[in-house]
Formats: C-alpha cells, structure tokens, sequence
C-alpha cells in the first residue's frame, strides 16, 4: 500500500493500463506536451511518444469522434474532457454514436472508450468550470458512469473502466485532486463496476453519495456522533450501473435516507434513487428521503456565492436532523 493523492492515482491507472496493454491511449487538449491541464499526463509523451498521447484541437466533439473511431477499428482510448463543462460540445458524439454503437451492431461490435472528465466547484471556477453534468449521462442507456470519491478508487474504477467493452464516463472531482490523500493498493488493483461500499457504519440514518459528496457526508456523520445520531455513508461509486441492492440493504437497516451529491437538485441522480427507494423500500422508510444537492443556478463564481450554492456538512446534518426527528 502507498499513501497517494486523488490525482496521483488517476495517473498511475493511466500509466499501468498504457504499460499493461499497448491498444490504449490517451487524447485530448493539451495532454502530450503540456502534461494535461491539471498534470494528469506529466511525463507521459516522453515513456509513450506521440502516437499514444494525442494533442487535439480545441474540439470535444473531435476528441470524442476520434475515440469512438480508434474505439472500432480495435484501440482502447481514454479522452479527456479538460473541463467536464464543456462535455456538451460533444454530446452528440457520446449520445447519439457512442451509447448507440453496440445496440446498432446487433452485440458485435462494442465501443471499449472512457471519458475522463474533470468536474466540480469549489475551486472558484465559475458557470463554465465547475459543473457537474453526470445526470445527463445516466439517463442515457449504453452508458456507463462511476465517480469516485478516494484514491483506491480513484486507480481501481480507472483501470475497470479502460478494460471495459463499452463506452464509461469517468467523473473526477478536481477539488479532490490534490486534497485527498489515502492508502492505494500497488500494483494491478482493480474496483469492478457496480459495487457500492459502506465507508461508515451507522443505524440511525443512511447518508447515500458519491463524489466528492462522499466526505461532506462523513463530515456531517462524524458532527451528529456528537448529537447521538448515528449516521451510515453508503459511497455509490458507480452510477451506472447502479448497486441498488446496496443501497436497499442501508435503508432497511436504518430505515431513513438523505441523498447527496454536487450536481444540481432538480433531475439529479438523486432524484432517481429517491425513486427507486420509493418503489421498492417504502414500507421500510418511517421519514421522508431528503435530498441535498447544489442550487439550480449557474454556478457562482464569488467565494460566498459559491458556497451557498454547494452542498456541505452543515447543509448535509441539517438534513438528517430532519429525517431522524421525524
């Protein structure tokens, strides 16, 4: 085990997938000779050379265009987005041609492409830096879509995704990137897809997130231990596909829910295990599931403006303060 950063684990999945096998590759802006925006692909042009670090033009619908065709003649690409925001210049690409490609070949061809993209606030980045725009891509069938929230997850959900047979989007949390710190298995460590872990036990309340979102609920559980509440946090992991048996199992243990994530409230993923939980753990539930999510505004810029938009502990244990006192 080594004590890494969330970065430095995105980069070491990168580097030992492209070592392990010689199909994959990485394009987008800036990642060869620059290193990638935030450093992801230091170093990578000169072990790699240029044919397998790609600089693009400042074209998402290129970047994901090219993916999808080095994707079908047989290469395992990895495409960064530099800025997850501006993944809706090439929705098209991922929508309608990536999501779509297995369906349309009747199973004989799959689309083995991840998506890498940066996402998040809290770096004062403003309406075109800080989305999170991952519920548009889990409403889309053919799709695959994880968020990691540490490290070990961080490499291992990486390497699933780039050895998977079909088209991921991979949402990393910038704010994490050099914030985060924590134990990452050496070597060939892989997270499957679809697994969601407990990284709190608790048997008052179940705190459900993913992302970044993750440690603001721990913080909130570990602010209501104080108050006697005892608050589990289920990390989702992977969103798509989803591990409702995981996130039944917490509820019925505690019999109360509080969903959160970054991305906005109305339609957000969270709208969907809300659903979910409706359907098939309601007679489970003694408290309505509360959400807790970033406004439905743009993004603020300013430093105060931005913190009221986002989700955080004190949002988070208000919520579930709620919930219990119910």
């Amino acid at each position: 085990m080594a004590e890494i950063t969330y970065i430095q684990a995105i980069t070491d999945a990168l580097r030992e997938e492209m070592r392990r096998d010689e199909r994959v590759f990485v394009l987008g802006e800036d990642v060869g000779a620059y290193g990638g925006a935030f450093g992801v692909t230091q170093g990578f042009l000169e072990e790699f050379g240029f044919y397998r670090v790609l600089d693009t033009p400042i074209s998402e619908e290129l970047i994901v265009g090219a993916a999808i065709g080095a994707a079908v003649v047989g290469m395992r690409p990895v495409a960064e987005m530099q800025f997850a925001d501006f993944i809706s210049c090439g929705f098209d690409q991922i929508v309608n041609q990536a999501a779509t490609l297995r369906y349309r070949y009747g199973g004989r061809q799959g689309c083995p492409i991840v998506i890498r993209a940066p996402s998040g606030g809290g770096v004062r980045g403003g309406p075109y830096h800080s989305q999170n725009p991952e519920g548009w891509f889990c409403h889309t069938p053919g799709l695959k879509v994880v968020a990691p929230a540490f490290p070990d997850d961080a490499k291992g959900l990486l390497k699933a995704a780039i050895r998977d047979d079909d088209p991921v989007l991979y949402f990393e949390n910038k704010y994490l990137y050099r914030r985060i710190k924590g134990e990452v298995p050496e070597g060939d460590y892989v997270v499957p897809l679809g697994k969601a872990r407990i990284v709190r036990e608790g048997a008052d309340v179940s705190i459900i997130a993913y992302g970044a979102a993750v440690h603001h609920a721990l913080a909130a559980a570990a602010a209501l231990e104080a108050e006697g509440t005892s608050a589990e946090v289920l990390d989702l992991r992977s969103l798509v596909p989803l591990d409702l048996e995981a996130v039944l199992a917490t509820v019925r243990k505690t019999c109360r829910a509080v969903i959160v994530h970054e991305d906005w409230r109305r339609c957000g993923f969270g709208a969907e295990i809300a659903a979910l939980l409706a359907e098939q753990a309601m007679d489970y539930l003694d408290a309505p599931v509360l959400r807790v999510a970033s406004q439905d505004t743009p993004v603020p810029f300013a430093q105060p403006l931005e913190e009221a938009h986002l989700p955080n502990p004190k949002k988070v244990a208000d919520a579930v303060r709620r919930v219990v006192s119910t």
